[in-house]
């Protein structure tokens, strides 16, 4: 004999709101195996850094996490890093001065192996229910120092080798 059992039944429409908790709708997630290198102060497209996802209703919430492994070339550069919306700045700090405006960063550990660990977690109501881009954007914020990712910094056999990996996940939850 067959048996069903179940604590609760979730639509696929989520959880609704007021309800207790949120209900994940979809998830979407990419990981990043291979090295990049940027260098200078432009921020630029992570390759292989980005993951679309069609909300279901206007009233969800998309929860975006991403873990990032990068290391800036010298003393005073950083790899920075920014989360985007499509072609939108998300989640940044504030103006100040001429400070960068970044969502997270690392700075240069001395140690030509070290890889640093850039995490960025968010909450965005993008309020449509068109596909939805986020990307993370790097740069070394220095001018003539790299920002590398997934890579140690001296890339040779002189000094500690290391290869990381990079990922950003994308779960819409009911609002």
């Amino acid at each position: 004999m067959s048996q069903l059992r179940t604590n609760s039944i979730v639509p696929v429409g989520g959880i609704p709101a007021g309800a207790s908790g949120g209900g994940i709708i979809q998830i979407v997630s990419t990981t990043k195996t291979d090295s990049f290198t940027t260098s200078g102060t432009a921020f630029v497209d992570l390759t292989g850094m980005s993951v679309t996802i069609t909300p279901r209703s206007t009233s969800s919430k998309i929860f975006i996490f991403s873990s990032i492994q990068g290391t800036g070339q010298v003393s005073a550069a950083f790899c920075a890093a920014k989360l985007v919306r499509n072609s939108t700045d998300i989640a940044i700090g504030d103006a100040f001065s001429s400070a960068g405006r970044v969502t997270s960063s690392t700075g240069y550990t001395g140690d030509s192996g070290a890889q640093l660990h850039m995490t960025i977690s968010h909450l965005d109501s993008p309020a449509t229910t068109s596909a939805t881009t986020y990307k993370i954007q790097v740069s070394s914020l220095h001018d003539g120092a790299s920002c590398f990712i997934n890579r140690s910094q001296q890339d040779n056999g002189i000094y500690t080798r290391v290869r990381c990996v990079s990922s950003i996940t994308a779960m819409e939850i009911s609002g």
